[in-house]
């Protein structure tokens, strides 16, 4: 298996639309990298450069230690999966998963023995002298992996593998990719992998790593917990967690040697010491707060202390609750604000819409983000 290096890696159409603005990025050797982001954001177009289904305008792709700018995919080294399966329709699964091994001149008790131990680690073999139209479409996805794991290549590809399958279909076929990933290296290949999805739970669940793409640039590479945890920017920080992190306006302000986050409507958050002296050079200054939706939770406030204000307590009015079984999304408003907090659902607390609660803001999970740059501030 392969490392692959991208070195200021550029893609400028004819017209002058620059798609990919001068990427650089190391996917290691054995690696699972999800690339992920909206719609539009060159994730997909990227991955081709890397296949050499597309070529590049500028900068250098390398595949283990060689440039393969000029290289046609079939000599790269990869296998790649497409989301719409690409099986040929007249050709049995065996027969789809040999056509490129027999074009590579392999001998026919190499091709069985690879197709054999292929199926078997996908659960196909009982579907080997099926046609494609007589499989579901994870049967089929499961055929197209059957296919790429046979070439042996140094990367696999991925190009939204899962998208056209249901919801239950999209969680097994995931856990087929992973189990893959798992146990190629349990055999001692260092399966290097590069999947492109705009699905977060894909991109969470499957990646060593992930990059996070937004118009053609990285906005941060890293695992996903720390994407989840320590996100480098607004963009990501607001991309990445479903829901989405709240993302609030508000200034920094001290008084009594407490710092403050005050919101447009008044509403003030005492930050914690630790986080209030990172800031201290933006006192006064316009910033982003960002909460996750698990650390703003509904409280009720004892009688003896309704009448007093509490740190970090707010009345929010509900417009709409969501129940997802375990959990329940309150989607609130503060002010001009609209914000989400996720919740486990208690029956004993039967929330409503249309009513108002008082909710505790936990700002020792808050992020905040420069106006200007979006960069990070506590990180």
């Amino acid at each position: 298996m392969a490392e692959v290096i991208l070195r200021q890696v550029e893609k400028i159409y004819p017209n002058g639309f620059k798609a990919v603005h001068g990427i650089d990025l190391t996917i290691n050797e054995g690696e699972f990298m999800v690339f992920v982001g909206p719609s539009g954001c060159a994730k997909s177009t990227t991955l081709r450069m890397i296949a050499g289904l597309e070529d590049i305008s500028n900068g250098e792709i390398m595949i283990g230690n060689k440039c393969v700018n000029h290289l046609p995919p079939k000599d790269r080294g990869i296998s790649m999966v497409f989301q719409n399966y690409a099986l040929y329709p007249h050709m049995s699964v065996y027969e789809n998963m040999a056509f490129g091994l027999k074009q590579q001149k392999i001998n026919k008790r190499e091709i069985e023995r690879r197709i054999s131990d292929a199926a078997e680690t996908l659960e196909i073999t009982h579907l080997l002298d099926n046609k494609p139209g007589e499989m579901s479409g994870g049967q089929r996805q499961r055929v197209a992996l059957g296919r790429a794991m046979v070439r042996k290549p140094d990367v696999f590809l991925f190009d939204e593998p899962l998208s056209n399958l249901d919801a239950k279909l999209r969680v097994s076929t995931r856990i087929s990719i992973a189990q893959l990933h798992q146990d190629l290296k349990a055999e001692g290949q260092n399966a290097t992998m590069i999947y492109v999805t705009h699905d977060q739970v894909e991109a969470m669940t499957l990646g060593d790593r992930i990059c996070v793409l937004d118009q053609g640039q990285i906005m941060q590479v890293d695992t996903p917990m720390n994407l989840y945890h320590y996100p480098a920017n607004k963009f990501v920080a607001g991309f990445i967690g479903s829901p989405a992190m709240n993302l609030i306006h508000a200034t920094l302000s001290q008084e009594n040697n407490l710092t403050y986050v005050q919101l447009d409507n008044g509403s003030q958050f005492v930050l914690p010491v630790d986080k209030a002296e990172k800031v201290a050079h933006k006192i006064g200054q316009k910033v982003w707060l960002g909460l996750r939706p698990e650390h703003i939770s509904v409280i009720t406030p004892s009688k003896e202390n309704i009448s007093e204000p509490q740190q970090n307590v707010e009345l929010t009015y509900i417009k709409v609750v969501e129940s997802m079984g375990n959990e329940v999304y309150l989607y609130c408003v503060l002010g001009q604000e609209q914000i989400i907090s996720r919740c486990h659902f208690d029956p004993k607390n039967n929330i409503q819409h249309s009513e108002s609660h008082y909710m505790h803001f936990d700002m020792t999970h808050c992020h905040l983000f420069d106006v200007d740059s979006e960069l990070a501030l506590l990180n």
